[in-house]
Formats: C-alpha cells, sequence, structure tokens
C-alpha cells in the first residue's frame, strides 16, 4: 500500500470512530435517563407505601387514643366487681363487656405500665365511659370500695407489729397466720418504692409500712392483696407535702419511721412529741447518754421468742443490734407500724432540754434534763416500777 493510500485509509478510520463516538454517547445517556426514570420510579413507590402506612398507623393511634383518654365514648355507667382472683387481664375483660373501654390489650399493657394490680382493690366499683384508663385504676382503688359479701371489718391498732398484724388477720378469717405471716415475709412488694427489698425474708420486710386504720377484707382474701391495701393507704398518707417534710428532717423515710415505731411504742396517746424531743436530745447530742436511746421496746422487739413478758439480766445484756442501751442511735428497722400522729411528732418534735423520763404511778410519763433528777424520780414513791 503506497503512502497516499495509507493515509486516506487513516483519515476514513478516524471519521468513522468520530462519527460513532456520539451514538455511543446516545445510548449512554438513554441508559441513564432509563435508570433515573427507575429510581423515580422506586422511590414514589416507597413514598406511597410509607404514607400508607402511616395513615394507617395515625388512624389506628387516633382509635387507641380516643380509648385510652376517653374521648367520643357513648355515656355508660356500669357496676365493675374485683374478687382476690382477678388481675389486669380479667378486670379488662371485665371492663369491655360494660362496654368501659374498646381495646383490652391496650388496657392491659397500660396496666402493666402503671403497676395497676399493686393499685386495684377487691371490692365492688361503680365506673363511666367518662373515665380515662388512669381514672378507671385509679377509680378501683380499695377506699373507693363497697365491700359487700363474705367479708370482715378489722381495726389495726397503733405499733403493731408485722407478726401481730398476721395474728389479728388471722383471727378475723382472712387467711391463715402462716400464710399471712410467709407473704408479709417473702409477697412481691416490689412496686412499692419505699419498701426495703434488702430485708426480704425477715419479718421486718414490711415493718412500719403496714398503716393502722380500719379495713374490710374478704375472707380468705390473697395475703399479699391485703397487705397492698395497707400499703397503698400508707402511700396515700405519705403524700409529697409528708415527703417534702420527710426530706427536710435530715433523715430517710425508714428512719422517721423508725424514731415513730419508738415513740409508738413508748407514748401514753398524750406525750408523742416530748417523746420524740428526748429521742433527737439524745440522737443529736452526746449529753449524759452518749447517743445510747436506751428504749427497752426495742429490745423487747429484738429478742422476739426469746421474750418471756419480763426482761431479764442475760435479756440486758443481750447482743442484738436493737439493744439501745448497749449498741448507740436507732436500731436497724422500725420496731412496729406507727399510726399518723407518731410520724406528725418524729417529723415535729417539741424542743425541750429533756433526756430522761419515766413512768409515774399517775400513769403519766414524768421528764427530766439530768440524770440525776431522773434517778432521784425513780427512788420516790412517785415512780410507778
Amino acid at each position: 500500500m503506497s503512502y497516499e493510500e495509507k493515509d486516506r485509509t487513516e483519515r476514513w478510520d478516524a471519521a468513522r470512530v468520530r462519527e460513532a463516538e456520539p451514538r455511543q454517547e446516545n445510548r449512554s445517556e438513554a441508559g441513564r435517563s432509563r435508570k433515573r426514570r427507575r429510581r423515580r420510579g422506586g422511590f414514589l413507590l416507597w413514598l406511597i407505601f410509607v404514607l400508607a402506612v402511616s395513615s394507617i398507623l395515625a388512624g389506628v393511634g387516633w382509635l387507641l387514643a380516643n380509648d385510652f383518654c376517653a374521648f367520643n365514648k357513648e355515656p355508660v355507667t356500669a357496676t365493675i366487681e374485683v374478687t382476690k382472683d382477678d388481675n389486669v387481664n380479667t378486670i379488662a375483660d371485665k371492663l369491655k363487656d360494660q362496654g368501659l373501654i374498646e381495646y383490652k390489650w391496650f388496657f392491659k399493657l397500660f396496666g402493666k405500665v402503671a403497676h395497676a394490680e399493686s393499685k386495684i382493690g377487691i371490692g365492688v366499683y361503680e365506673l363511666n365511659s367518662k373515665m380515662d384508663y388512669k381514672a378507671l385504676i385509679n377509680g378501683m382503688r380499695n377506699r373507693n370500695a363497697a365491700l359487700n359479701s363474705n367479708t370482715v371489718k378489722v381495726t389495726i391498732p397503733e405499733g403493731f407489729t408485722v407478726r401481730q398484724i398476721a395474728a389479728l388477720l388471722a383471727k378475723y378469717g382472712v387467711n391463715t397466720e402462716s400464710a399471712l405471716l410467709d407473704a408479709a415475709m417473702n409477697g412481691a412488694f416490689e412496686d412499692y418504692y419505699f419498701i426495703q427489698q434488702a430485708r426480704k425474708g425477715s419479718e421486718t420486710y414490711l415493718e412500719g409500712y403496714l398503716f393502722p386504720d380500719t379495713y374490710e377484707f374478704f375472707v380468705g382474701e390473697d395475703p399479699v392483696k391485703a397487705y397492698k391495701r395497707l400499703l397503698n393507704n400508707f402511700d396515700t398518707k405519705m403524700d409529697e407535702e409528708m415527703m417534702a417534710r420527710v426530706q427536710a428532717s435530715g433523715y430517710t423515710l425508714d428512719q422517721i419511721l423508725t424514731i415513730a415505731s419508738l415513740i409508738e411504742r413508748e407514748t401514753d396517746g398524750t406525750d408523742r412529741t416530748k417523746i420524740a424531743s428526748v429521742i433527737y436530745n439524745r440522737l443529736n447530742n452526746v449529753g449524759e447518754t452518749y447517743h445510747l436511746l436506751q428504749i427497752d421496746a426495742s429490745l423487747i422487739y429484738g429478742l422476739g421468742d426469746r421474750y418471756t413478758g419480763k426482761l431479764t439480766e442475760e435479756d440486758l445484756a443481750a447482743d442484738t443490734p436493737y439493744n439501745l442501751s448497749k449498741t448507740p442511735y436507732l436500731p436497724p428497722t422500725p420496731i412496729g407500724n406507727p399510726g399518723l400522729a407518731a410520724i406528725e411528732a418524729a417529723l415535729d418534735p417539741a424542743e425541750t432540754g429533756y433526756y430522761f423520763y419515766a413512768l409515774g404511778k399517775d400513769n403519766v410519763h414524768h421528764f427530766f434534763r439530768t440524770y440525776a433528777e431522773h434517778l432521784a424520780f425513780v427512788n420516790s414513791a412517785d415512780y410507778k416500777g
């Protein structure tokens, strides 16, 4: 091939390549356009799906919100009976059957989150469809109940211990003493923020928190549910104002209840704030007692079944943290269940200089600033002994 022919051939090939390049670019651009259309189509399909699901969820959420908040419901008033065998699931069934709620599963879910079983008590309640879920649960607290069959009314005295309360409830047929004592030691009371879980398994588990009052119980009632009625009452009494006073005292709630239980066991009913002043004076000052409270009621509690009705020399020497003649400051737990007046006294003691008191033959406590004054009274004919 001549040089001229070769040159023409190369120019022709180059021209053909240049002509082919735009067509190749056009094909690439067309492919990219088709991909963009597919992506736009996929995004639109995804967006439509998301909007559809969101609409469905919004609609379902609105229905659940209506039921939860008691919006747009037909006016219904119904009587609901809660028995010792009921739980959140069976209560939800009853509310649904009476037209008070629409979605049982949603009420059950809220009930578990809101610890409804620890709040709802045995009894007969009048409820209506204007009540939202929270109001329904609060409406079934025992203080709103009308117990109407096979029930007993029991008054729990101030200062009673857990063991004494169990025996008293057993006497009225609430359950057996052994079952009641076992529940007080091992029952599930985790829903109550104030219960000291470290004490579970001992008689001190609920000590101090079973509020003395008059209650109605079903005969043969579940012991845990029976105790929850007392704990709910305590929780109600210790409202925000009372808890603020506890916090301001510088003592924990458990310590305030321990002091109140000591006051309850020592008082004649008229001198709670004076006895409280003696306790605080001994706790806060060395004085003549070196922070020893020397309260025999605490020792008796610590002795338990070993106490025979009169303190012996052996008892007085007992090595127990409840022996406040040997152990300074407070005992490790409350020694009974104080009433509101004793708790008030623990939070607001009288301001005195007293460190001692003793019971006179007039059945009144006499108070003294010094041990010499106290000893003179004890050795006098006015001392009851």
